[in-house]
């Protein structure tokens, strides 16, 4: 794999003669039969399995294979170098690329439901890479009760793909948001928790559900020691039947920091309790706020120096966006909210107003600006090849469990394409006959 960021005057067909790779090909891979043409900045992910290297004063062929860990006798074969001296500065050599470089990894989707078909189609396009898959979510009641949750078709189509199924419980509320309140009431109550625990266990029974991931957000700081028990009364009564528990956690610097998403995740307990933990590394940028990178790569990281800190590195999947915002200019506090985009939304749209893709290197981010035909500037910041790639590196440098992505929907093949290439996905669970 190679990616290509497009330069202007690039065509399709010059780029595939550059690599050798067919037109055909370079669009399936980036899902160019949904774009118009080709934008400046763009980031092609190109499916070839060698890059190209221009000699240095000083290189041998040894020295060239040990910095891309490859045999001397690969890259020779592949240039046609009979002699391994005979090489010079300035000359361009052929790398053989070593795909799944970087190990095997487990990934879980966040996946919410919506019509059979299109839950299939999704299913169809990330199952092959998804250790788990989550259908978000079966809320809990204040009376420990479960509200149904149509996932009956999603269940059907990862069992072919042998994407393993988390049933996800959270403390949303009839406002549609995560609710303080509800969750202190499940808490605080011995009985709310034990009839919660039997509905759970009855739903994984009776669906085939692998393990369980507890999401319980905005709980108050106060709770925190009350949410550890409870994550512990869960574990003590599915680890011996064999069901895996995980939590999602929100972003946290540090074990101290405040703010209403932050206070009640305590990291240390979680990684001592539960099986695996998910961070949600994500919503720098989200739609109510200022345009900001949905997941800067330097803020990603100052999360994981603390979480690795206090959480086995084995336990820690690492989360994903799928997604970006599109921010109406100038950013009024309280005004509308921005509009959730696709990468290939992104694209689509700077192709529209004939806007240039540009990338921020600190937080490893695309962007693009445009003007709309009412005169109204925007800015849309979301994710390509580049900084996915930036991430699955971040992961692999940290040693991670995985990734968990939020969520399957939004149009996003060279993700998929990406993390094929670097890594191997350990699959839990035998596919559905």
């Amino acid at each position: 794999m190679t990616i290509y960021v497009v330069q202007s005057g690039d065509t399709l067909y010059e780029i595939s003669r550059r690599f050798g790779v067919s037109a055909a090909r370079i669009a399936e891979v980036n899902g160019l039969q949904d774009l118009p043409f080709l934008v400046i900045g763009q980031a092609l992910v190109i499916p070839t399995l060698e890059t190209a290297y221009r000699v240095m004063p000083g290189d041998s062929l040894w020295s060239i294979s040990r910095k891309f860990n490859v045999s001397v006798q690969a890259i020779a074969a592949l240039n046609g170098i009979a002699n391994p001296a005979a090489i010079s500065p300035g000359m361009v050599l052929r790398i053989p690329e070593k795909a799944k470089n970087y190990g095997y990894i487990e990934t879980n989707g966040y996946i919410e439901p919506s019509a059979a078909a299109n839950e299939t189609r999704l299913i169809n396009e990330a199952g092959p890479f998804l250790t788990y898959i989550s259908p978000f979510s079966y809320q809990a009641n204040p009376d420990g009760s479960l509200k149904p949750l149509q996932d009956e078709a999603i269940l059907q189509a990862a069992g072919r793909y042998a994407a393993a199924p988390l049933m996800v419980i959270t403390n949303f509320g009839s406002s549609g948001t995560f609710d303080t309140q509800l969750g202190h009431t499940i808490l605080t109550s011995d009985a709310v928790q034990g009839k919660l625990i039997d509905n759970v266990l009855a739903t994984m029974r009776s669906k085939g559900y692998y393990g369980l991931n507890i999401d319980f957000e905005r709980l108050p700081p106060e709770d925190r020691e009350l949410y550890n028990s409870f994550l512990r009364r869960v574990v003590g009564v599915l680890r011996p039947l064999n069901y895996p528990v995980s939590t999602a956690l929100a972003p946290k610097v540090s074990a101290g920091q405040v703010g209403e998403w932050y206070g009640a995740h305590d990291y240390a307990a979680h990684g001592a309790i539960v099986d695996f933990v998910i961070i949600m590394t994500y919503e720098w940028g989200w739609s109510g706020g200022p345009p900001l990178p949905v997941a800067p790569v330097n803020q990603v990281k100052q999360v994981l120096d603390y979480a690795v800190s206090v959480i086995p590195r084995e336990k820690i999947m690492m989360g994903m966006p799928l997604y970006g915002y599109d921010w109406a200019l100038p950013y009024q506090p309280k005004g509308s909210f921005a509009p959730r985009v696709s990468p290939q939304d992104a694209i689509r749209t700077a192709a529209r107003y004939g806007a240039i893709i540009q990338y921020d290197y600190t937080a490893q981010s695309p962007f693009v600006s445009y003007t709309d035909e009412r005169g109204i500037s925007h800015i849309i910041w979301f994710e390509d090849a580049r900084s996915v790639r930036a991430k699955y590196l971040t992961l692999s440098q940290y040693g991670l469990r995985g990734a968990s992505y939020w969520e399957l929907g939004p149009s996003f093949p060279q993700n998929w394409a990406v993390l094929d290439n670097m890594f191997n996905i350990v699959k839990v669970k035998s596919p559905a006959a």
